[in-house]
């Protein structure tokens, strides 16, 4: 008997252990039922992440006088409603040692227009370097590449070609530049118009209806919109000018015009781009003065 007592309770305790566990009336939602995990809370990296990117655009167009480029109708209708720099200078002639002062702080020594191997470098490789995108759009660059492509390129016009004896391939044709604005627009973001539409072989009449469109499509793209600012700079003046005093039209999503007659050349434009992305500042753009004034909100 008593075994047979020892198999029933035996039997009993098999089949409680194996039993689901009663249901139990839910606690107070707290903190511990709401909180997100450690690995879901933004860090400050995230968020730092999530803020909008700067984006900056240079057109650089070709020898005009600040008082003749304003005295045209399109250009003179963009100064207007922007701001400009009405004591901004180039800083040597001809056309190629301004580009060189423009993307690396320094002429180099040159004063021609002609192809040199510059050592690899420049505002180019400071982007690349620190993860910042970044392309040069070239008007007329064609398969042919920065050395061979024909009419109405011009390598003078492509500092990009010379650091390093090559292109980088952040140099592309032009037309690659609406798809871009439309889509991913890279960060830094510069624009050689070919040698009519830059003012160069053609009338600045048409060359500044050419750029007032191009500056109304990067103005509507929204990148533009993300922290976004365009730099429209004369390599130099047309000569008459032994200040070689050239135009800088700025534009940003704040739409304030107004003129500043602060003392600026094209190193002061490399000093405000590397400023903008945190890289140390090349050449001589390392004593330049930043464009501050044209760029923030308060009205002088």
């Amino acid at each position: 008997m008593r075994i047979a007592a020892g198999i029933r309770l035996a039997i009993v305790l098999l089949v409680t252990a194996c039993a689901p566990p009663r249901a139990t009336a839910p606690g107070p939602i707290g903190l511990a039922a709401t909180a997100p995990s450690p690995s879901e809370t933004p860090t400050a990296s995230a968020l730092a992440s999530a803020a909008p990117r700067p984006h900056v655009f240079v057109i650089v167009m070709e020898n005009a006088s600040l008082a003749r480029a304003l005295a045209t109708p399109a250009v003179g209708t963009l100064a207007s409603a922007y701001r400009v720099a009405t004591n901004y200078h180039a800083v040597a002639r001809p056309s190629l040692p301004n580009y060189l002062a423009l993307t690396s702080g320094s002429t180099w020594g040159v004063a021609d227009d002609g192809y040199h191997v510059l050592p690899a470098g420049g505002i180019g490789t400071q982007l690349s370097a620190a993860g910042v995108s970044w392309r040069a759009y070239m008007e007329g660059l064609t398969a042919g590449g920065c050395l061979s492509s024909p009419y109405p390129y011009a390598v003078k016009h492509n500092p990009f070609a010379y650091y390093g004896g090559a292109c980088p391939e952040n140099v592309v044709p032009f037309d690659a530049l609406d798809a871009d604005l439309a889509g991913a627009t890279p960060q830094f973001v510069w624009i050689t118009p070919g040698l009519c539409h830059d003012g160069h072989d053609c009338a600045l009449a048409e060359a500044g209806a050419w750029l007032a469109q191009l500056v109304a499509r990067i103005v509507a793209s929204a990148s533009f919109h993300e922290r976004g600012s365009l730099f429209v700079v004369w390599d130099e003046g047309d000569g008459g000018d032994d200040t070689n005093l050239v135009p800088l039209i700025v534009v940003t999503p704040d739409p304030a015009a107004r003129r500043s007659a602060e003392l600026y050349d094209h190193y002061s434009l490399l000093a405000t781009v590397e400023d903008t992305f945190g890289l140390p500042r090349l050449g001589a753009a390392a004593g330049a003065r930043s464009l501050t004034d044209l760029l923030s909100l308060r009205r002088p």
